[in-house]
């Protein structure tokens, strides 16, 4: 397994991993919005970034997507890691891991104190993973469309 930056070349890849995360959370990436992702993973100017997982052959099974936030109450910026996704038969096998492992690196490199990320309660198989850095928190999110 090998973790490197999202490239150009990796769009249709990308697209077909995204849509399958977006399933696994019972819900699709609206009109357009595959292309606004794929602009904030490119623009230079946007905290956003995105890293692929690659077999042997450097085709992408997984991927994670993160990028800052402000910290009020610490007066920092934290990393958020806003998905995580390796495909079926690829979990159980340390890609997950190796995933968020990336995503700690970047933050521990760029002097970012804190890594959060949120998940569904029904994703017990991520959580056991999740639960091995720490435990969950007690917040609980809300969240509503305007």
């Amino acid at each position: 397994m090998n973790i490197r930056a999202l490239q150009t070349q990796d769009r249709q890849v990308w697209e077909n991993l995204f849509t399958q995360y977006a399933a696994f959370y019972n819900t699709t990436i609206p009109e357009g919005g595959f292309n606004t992702v794929w602009q904030w993973i490119f623009d230079d100017n946007n905290d956003f970034w995105c890293a692929v997982i690659t077999d042997d052959s450097n085709q992408p099974f997984g991927f994670t997507q993160y990028q800052l936030m402000h910290r009020s109450l610490g007066g920092s910026m934290v990393c958020y890691l806003s998905d995580l996704y390796v495909i079926a038969d690829q979990r159980g096998t340390g890609a997950g891991r190796a995933l968020i492992d990336h995503v700690f690196a970047f933050a521990r490199e760029n002097d970012i104190p804190n890594v959060r990320w949120l998940t569904q309660d029904y994703n017990y198989a991520g959580r056991r993973l999740y639960d091995t850095y720490s435990p969950k928190s007690d917040f609980i999110l809300y969240s509503n469309n305007v």
